[in-house]
C-alpha cells in the first residue's frame, strides 16, 4: 500500500485541498484506512483517498 500522506490530520482539524481553492477550508470527520472525510465550506462532504492527495493543514481560524 502506499503511504498516507494524510496520516496525522484528526477530526476537528482545518483543512485545504491542493487543487480545489473553490472548495475553502474543510473540517475532517474522520481518518480511518486512508480514507479521510471532509466536510468543505463550499463543496460539502467529500471523502479523500490519502495515497494520492496531500491535504494542507489549515493553522488559523
Amino acid at each position: 500500500m502506499k503511504d498516507d500522506m494524510n496520516a496525522m490530520l484528526e477530526p476537528g482539524q482545518l483543512v485545504r485541498h491542493p487543487t480545489q481553492a473553490a472548495w475553502g477550508t474543510g473540517q475532517v470527520q474522520s481518518n480511518i484506512n486512508g480514507k479521510l472525510t471532509v466536510m468543505f465550506l463550499h463543496e460539502g462532504k467529500v471523502v479523500i483517498d490519502s495515497t494520492r492527495i496531500a491535504l494542507v493543514a489549515v493553522f488559523e481560524k
